[in-house]
């Protein structure tokens, strides 16, 4: 069974940071595209930031490039997102998802399995 399994979210002060995992198993991630999507109430779920299967090619949405980092583990069934200089306008539920084709990234319909989010809150 394919699972994805998110951790690391919390409440922090705005200029903060935190670190997400997430941890991939029920099957080989090393080859898949794994990425990080966030969703605030009442808005749809919007691109964060990617990673390619080998770990050489990285993507960050506008909104936080230069303030998160998106890395992979050495087994490369996990990875992390970085998250610097917190906003209180990043604060959402957070989505780790896997998916095959880097061509289609920064949409939902790219990937082939989701986690269930943590939760990221940042007060001002």
């Amino acid at each position: 069974q394919v699972q994805l399994v998110e951790s690391g979210g919390g409440l922090v002060q705005a200029g903060g940071s935190l670190r997400l995992s997430c941890a991939a198993s029920g099957r080989a991630f090393n080859s898949y595209v794994m990425g990080w999507f966030r969703q605030a109430p009442g808005k749809e779920r919007d691109f964060v930031a990617a990673i390619s299967g080998g770990g050489g090619r990285t993507a960050y949405a506008d909104s936080v490039k230069g303030r998160f980092t998106i890395s992979r583990g050495n087994a490369k069934n996990t990875n992390y997102l970085q998250m610097n200089s917190l906003k209180p306008e990043d604060t959402a539920v957070y989505y780790c998802a896997a998916g095959a084709n880097w061509g289609t990234i920064r949409t939902t319909e790219g990937y082939d399995y989701w986690g269930q989010g943590t939760q990221v809150t940042v007060s001002s």
